[in-house]
């Protein structure tokens, strides 16, 4: 049995909990908020922009509660620290994880800056436990569909592709997110997922060309890229939490390959996620897989553990890499003209 100790209990604490609930052979142990927030283990009220199934309350009589995030690192009965904190704490509670000898799964960005998450990546090459940053797209199984087909070239070469990840201002945890100087508003919270799977699928870009506005942070609350990549092929992404509030969360892709096109968006409904185009055949649409990135992060990083192997799918220099673009990105917004990452 793995044990897991969580620190910050909002909202990604919330679906971190639900998908460690369906992987078997592991407990949550521990939970740990130093503002002493949900300690109760009742996390009903805690909310997101993807949709739960269920109120989520913790059976505290076999969970321990902290407020303080040393103490916790100093319960010997932890194997894994899951961090799900605001941005601003992730580098000094992922270097002291690490040094307390705990496996580490540590929640997008990996820090708020690139001197920050170089720090981490340093910290995490000495050190014999694992850390792995939580970059969940790269398990949705139907953007790891998009990625096999891109590796594969089973449609021929991409010639173009667009990712979207938009909605309104976030309306939970607004001391962080809506401070852009803890946050980094939308670019570095949200449109970061779209950047590490373009990362992935293509390899780091050679220079970004962005445009973007703050409307309530302070920092890019609404931001449009686009990513010089070795193929030639045309990459852009959009991220956004500046829509108007009613305006609903959305996430979706389009990538037109040689001899097809693929076509991911939430908005469709659960039934017709996905649409694949293939030429020469009639379009097909496929239903939402039954587990979702969140779970495949944590079973791979479990499986990892167990094996004595250090996680290759997804490392803490992605996690830095994802972070460089973006600050190449907020260059080329604040100069209007492309830059080099």
């Amino acid at each position: 049995m793995l044990n897991v100790g969580i620190v910050g209990l909002g909202y990604m604490a919330a679906m971190h909990i639900k998908a460690w609930r369906q992987v078997a052979g592991t407990q949550i142990l521990a939970v740990c908020n130093p503002s002493g927030r949900n300690l109760d283990g009742n996390l009903s009220s805690v909310f997101g922009n993807v949709a739960g199934e269920e109120a989520l309350q913790l059976d505290m009589s076999q969970v321990r509660a902290y407020s303080d995030y040393a103490a916790m690192l100093a319960d010997p009965d932890i194997h894994i620290i899951d961090i799900c904190s605001p941005t601003w704490a992730h580098h000094d509670q992922a270097t002291s994880a690490l040094a307390s000898g705990v496996h580490v799964l540590l929640e997008k960005p990996v820090a708020r800056t690139t001197k920050e998450a170089k720090r981490i990546v340093e910290a995490a090459s000495h050190a014999s436990n694992y850390l792995m940053p939580a970059m969940c797209l790269r398990f949705w199984p139907e953007w790891r569909l998009l990625k096999d087909a891109i590796d594969d070239q089973r449609y021929g070469k991409v010639l173009a592709a667009r990712f979207r990840r938009v909605g309104p201002p976030p309306a939970w945890g607004k001391k962080h997110f809506h401070d852009g100087i803890k946050s980094g508003g939308a670019l570095l919270d949200l449109h970061i997922h779209d950047v590490d799977f373009i990362n992935w699928c293509f390899g780091k870009p050679k220079r970004v060309f962005a445009a973007g506005y703050t409307k309530f942070s302070g920092a890019i609350d609404h931001v449009v890229a686009q990513f010089e990549v070795d193929s030639g092929a045309i990459v852009h992404a959009e991220g956004s939490w500046a829509m108007t509030p009613g305006f609903s969360f959305n996430m979706s892709y389009t990538v037109n390959f040689e001899r097809g096109t693929l076509d991911y968006d939430v908005a469709r409904g659960p039934d017709a996620v996905l649409k694949i185009c293939e030429e020469g055949k009639e379009p097909v649409t496929q239903k939402a897989a039954a587990t979702d990135g969140y779970v495949g992060e944590i079973q791979y990083f479990v499986d990892a553990v167990r094996q004595g192997k250090p996680p290759t799918v997804v490392t803490a220099k992605d996690g830095l890499a994802a972070i460089e673009v973006c600050e190449a990105e907020e260059m080329s917004v604040k100069l209007r003209q492309p830059m080099p990452v």
